[in-house]
């Protein structure tokens, strides 16, 4: 596991961090408290990928997709009124098998252990308040 402690100033380390470690197709959990700085981080690694519109959560429409340069896609999910089996009925899953990041915000664990079941490759990324700014822990 790898911790960063960053501000929103130094936000770029943890991006770099996972530009240098995830591969070009990742599914990475974002954990943490309401306004922890899920959707913050999601905004930081679209820009590095860059991505130019407005990154936003998608609480209402549980998916936005954002077409990086290179093709470096981006696709962000927020799941916190979403059980597992809702998830699964939707067809979300499908999704998963487009290339690039998948960033899931309050991804259950039933999700976690199906998508590792089923092969994929999960970084867990919990984000916590620090004195600094947040810690992350991330777990790979």
């Amino acid at each position: 596991m790898k911790e960063i402690e960053a501000s929103l100033n130094t936000l770029d380390r943890v991006v770099q961090y996972l530009n240098e470690t995830l591969p070009q197709d990742a599914i990475v959990f974002l954990r943490g408290d309401l306004a922890a700085g899920k959707t913050t981080l999601t905004q930081a690694i679209a820009k590095a990928k860059g991505i130019a519109s407005e990154v936003t959560s998608p609480t209402f429409s549980l998916q936005q997709c954002y077409e990086g340069k290179e093709g470096q896609n981006l696709y962000h999910y927020d799941l916190y009124r979403l059980e597992h089996e809702e998830f699964m009925q939707m067809g979300l899953f499908e999704e998963f098998e487009k290339s690039g990041w998948h960033i899931v915000e309050w991804g259950s664990d039933a999700l976690k252990a199906f998508l590792e079941g089923v092969g994929y490759n999960v970084v867990l990324i919990e984000i916590a308040p620090s004195e600094n700014g947040r810690i992350y822990k991330i777990e790979s």
